[in-house]
Parts: structure tokens; C-alpha cells; sequence
């Protein structure tokens, strides 16, 4: 272990002993945890599909878009993917960009859209489908007006999914593509293409047993590191580092933030801060025996391992709030989508200059 990850492990250790998670319930004043968001809406308030899921967001030259599957109920074969802009106007109404038609005789649901927008303007929408997570086949299709109109889909080559859940970063050219499979075992894997998808590589898995982690989120450290955080079957967000664009990973560790086998996304703000939406609540809580996905925070961190409470998103305990998705605008402001109960997809913006941001002691807000 070299030192750069020394010195991480180090402070995970000092800081577990202090930010322990015996309990992570939540004592919960709304209006303190409320601070820096300026609006707080849902997408769409009606829609031709009943169940709705997995929303991605991004920022084109024009404005937002937000992507997510949606249909009878997840794994159906009538489930589409679903696209709706930001305009001057709002949101406008859901409107379907992909489906799982096979051929005349097969077709699968959709899963999991991820957004990504290059600088000149190409948006690249990724999306699985298959009859289940193991059937998965990945998919791409591309958008040169925003998002108004798109190509005919493309199947990635036979063992690459794209970016799992989370969105991708850009280093010069390489496309940086956080992957996850779940066949033999949870395992994590990167995925590059430096000519736009036409071609690809990845790497051999990150991860193996006691870890159990899908879905990572990719994060710039100081020193050009980069840093996953991860959804697990191991109680916690589980973490590794990179030091050469995410060709290889140190060994995964196990951050203080608790995990209930739900998604995460995060991301790098301009200023250096790191910001992690998620559920504060651990597997084995009994908000989650019933798979409750809530709450639905909002954390902030300056070097990726000790991270502060900053944000309640939802806290009922009606299920679920979930599969976040985040991003910084280029005016600055942080925009996340997330799945309200299955019923809908709501939308937050948030200053960041005005987050608060308080020790979680004995993992309690």
C-alpha cells in the first residue's frame, strides 16, 4: 500500500472510531436540512406508464434533460425509455427515445439510462435491456440538437454495458465509463472508448470477496486521483482509488457512510468539495426490512473519506426515494433527480454556496 492510500486508509480509521454506525437513525429538524435549495418539483405530474424508475440528468448547450425508464412496473417488456427537457416553459411532457423491441417476436424491458454530454455538443444516452440484469445487452443512442431528436441504437459489443447507473467523466479524449456486473457475484469494472463508443476496452474487476459493490459514482481528488464510491451488500458505501486515469484501483475500503443496497451518484463540485446524494440508512435498520428506501440525503466531503450531513432530500417513511442522479451546472448550481416512490421522477436544485455542513456523530444527523 503506497502512502497516498496509506494516509486515506488512515483517516477512514480515525474517523470510523469517531462516526461509528451502531445507530443511523435520524433526528430530523426539516427546515435546518432544507438550507441551499431553490426549487424542488416534480417532472411531470401525469404520464402513460404507471411505475417509473432510474432517472440520469445532464446540461446541453440549451438547457436540462433528464432520462429514465418507465412502464407497467420494472422488467416488464413494455418498459421504454423516457427523455423530458427543461425549457423556458418547464419540463416538457415525457416523451419515449428507446424500447427493448428484439425483433417481431422478442422484446425486453429497458433499464438504467445514463446522460452524458460531450463539450461539443454530441449527447450520448446509454441504456441496458434485457429480461433481467443478468440478460442485460447495453445500448447507445445519440442526440445533435439537445436532445430533440435522436439516432438509431447502437449495441455495445458483446460484454460491455456502458456506464452502469452513474455518469461518465472525460479525460482528453478517453471516456471514462463506470461499470458494474451482477452474474458472478457484484463486481466492478471500468470501461473506455476514446472515439465515442465506436470502440472499447475495459478493465478485469476492481473488487472481489468480502466486497460485494455495483454502481460506482467517479470522483476527481486533488493530484489527478480518482475515486469510486459504491452501492453494496456490505452495509456501507464501499470506496477505491486511482492514481492513472482508472487503469488500475487500489483495494476497496468501506467508508463510514451506511449503504442499504440502494444506489448512489455523486459528484465533484468547481470548488474541490466532493458531494454524495444517497439513503442514510443501513441494510439491516429497520426502515429498511420492508425495503424502505428512505431517507434520502445529501452529504458533503473535502478529501472523499470524512463526509458531513448537509442535505435531507425526503424523509417520509412512505417508500421509496432512490437511484439519485447529480450534477454541477455550468452557472454553479447542483441539480439531482430521483425516483419519488416509483410514481414519479422529482427534481432539486441547490446553491452550493449556501449548504451547511455538520459532523455526523454516531452516524446521526
Amino acid at each position: 500500500m503506497d502512502k497516498f492510500y496509506l494516509r486515506a486508509y488512515s483517516i477512514l480509521i480515525v474517523t470510523m472510531s469517531i462516526l461509528t454506525i451502531p445507530c443511523l437513525a435520524q433526528t430530523v429538524d426539516n427546515h435546518k436540512w432544507k438550507e441551499g435549495i431553490l426549487v424542488d418539483e416534480f417532472i411531470y405530474d401525469s404520464a402513460e406508464f404507471p411505475s417509473v424508475h432510474a432517472a440520469t440528468i445532464a446540461e446541453t448547450p440549451s438547457g436540462l434533460i433528464t432520462a429514465f425508464f418507465g412502464g407497467k412496473y420494472e422488467g416488464h417488456p413494455e418498459v421504454n425509455i423516457y427523455t423530458s427537457r427543461h425549457t423556458a416553459t418547464g419540463w416538457t411532457p415525457p416523451v419515449k427515445v428507446a424500447d427493448g423491441i428484439v425483433s417481431d417476436t422478442l422484446r425486453k424491458a429497458c433499464y438504467n439510462p445514463v446522460l452524458f454530454q460531450y463539450p461539443d455538443g454530441e449527447l450520448l444516452l446509454f441504456y441496458k435491456i434485457g429480461k433481467n440484469v443478468q440478460d442485460w445487452t447495453g445500448y447507445l443512442i445519440r442526440s445533435y440538437d439537445d436532445g430533440q431528436t435522436w439516432t438509431k441504437p447502437e449495441a455495445l459489443p458483446e460484454g460491455f454495458l456502458g456506464p452502469i447507473k452513474n455518469k461518465p467523466i472525460l479525460i482528453g479524449n478517453k471516456l471514462i465509463c463506470a461499470s458494474s456486473t451482477e452474474n458472478d457475484g457484484w463486481q466492478v469494472h471500468m470501461e473506455f472508448t476514446e472515439d465515442r463508443g465506436k470502440t472499447w476496452r475495459k478493465t478485469s474487476p476492481i473488487n472481489s470477496k468480502p466486497w460485494n459493490i455495483i454502481q460506482p459514482s467517479i470522483l476527481t481528488l486533488n493530484n489527478n486521483v480518482l475515486q469510486i464510491v459504491c452501492r453494496s451488500q456490505n452495509e456501507h458505501i464501499i470506496s477505491a482509488f486511482s492514481k492513472d486515469a482508472g487503469e488500475t484501483w487500489s483495494d476497496p475500503i468501506a467508508l463510514y457512510l451506511p449503504n442499504n443496497n440502494s444506489g448512489t451518484d455523486a459528484v465533484t463540485l468547481k470548488d474541490g468539495r466532493q458531494l454524495m446524494v444517497y439513503n442514510h440508512v443501513a441494510a439491516s435498520e429497520s426502515a429498511y426490512k420492508d425495503k424502505a428506501r428512505t431517507p434520502l440525503n445529501v452529504a458533503l466531503s473535502d478529501d472523499g473519506i470524512t463526509w458531513k450531513a448537509s442535505l435531507i432530500l425526503e424523509d417520509s417513511p412512505i417508500k421509496e426515494y432512490s437511484y439519485p442522479s447529480v450534477i454541477q451546472g455550468e452557472d454553479g448550481m447542483i441539480h439531482i433527480v430521483y425516483t419519488w416512490r416509483r410514481e414519479k421522477i422529482r427534481y432539486v436544485k441547490v446553491d452550493p454556496s449556501l449548504l451547511k455542513s455538520e459532523t455526523i456523530v454516531n452516524g446521526k444527523w
